[in-house]
């Protein structure tokens, strides 16, 4: 059976928005002389929801605290959202390759959020389905998001491949039952997505590769 439905990640995937995340952060974490951070601090600490997020950088300093910086970190993320995030070389191209596959963005990115990045980024015509952290009860690495996704297209696991940049990624394709594509041009580094079925360089690989996954349950189909 060939592969139907592609789900992407978004944060790491198909966009980098690490100095947008980073900026609001410091700014939200200002007023409590908090570290400040660079780039390469915020993409080890993204990936799990903006309340982990918070959680992480503002550590023991406190619920009241931990409270406005959530506040003050929405505030100025919503209004500076795509000052710098961008796709990453080849998405874009590989969207338009992708025109007979059905498409759904799952991020742990609000999905209020998420749709504001896709519709500023053009990219809200490629995907039927967009689910964010708080679209379902449960966050990757949970599989509640992708059985929902695929829930809603009419599709099975066996129809679908997961494509993240991280082991939650990794971990919710695998326990949602589908092939699982990591990127390793992400936020996470390439030995901890040694689970995932494929590893790809670029985005320009996936097509390639989802001929080669086609090709290959073809061959175990006749024998």
């Amino acid at each position: 059976m060939p592969i139907k439905v592609v789900i992407f990640d978004l944060d790491g995937t198909l966009i980098d928005s690490s100095v947008d995340i980073t900026n609001a952060l410091n700014y939200a974490m200002e007023p409590y002389s908090l570290k400040r951070l660079t780039p390469a601090d915020a993409v080890g600490l993204i990936g799990e929801g903006i309340t982990r997020l918070i959680e992480k950088v503002a550590g023991d300093s406190g619920e009241p605290i931990k409270t406005d910086v959530g506040e003050r970190f929405l505030k100025h993320y919503t209004g500076h959202i795509l000052d710098t995030t961008r796709t990453y070389p080849g998405v874009e191209e590989t969207l338009r390759r992708l025109g007979a596959y059905r498409k759904a963005v799952i991020s742990n990115k609000r999905e209020a959020l998420s749709r504001m990045v896709l519709d500023g980024l053009g990219l809200s015509q490629y995907f039927e389905i967009v689910i964010g952290s708080d679209t379902t009860p449960e966050r990757k690495p949970s599989p509640v998001p992708i059985l929902r996704a695929l829930s809603e297209l009419q599709a099975d696991p066996d129809d679908a491949v997961m494509v993240g940049d991280s082991n939650h990624d990794v971990d919710a394709g695998k326990a949602a039952g589908v092939t699982t594509v990591a990127v390793t041009y992400g936020y996470r580094p390439r030995e901890a997505l040694t689970r995932a079925d494929y590893l790809i360089d670029r985005m320009t690989g996936l097509v390639p590769l989802l001929e080669e996954i086609d090709g290959l349950r073809r061959v175990r189909t006749r024998t």
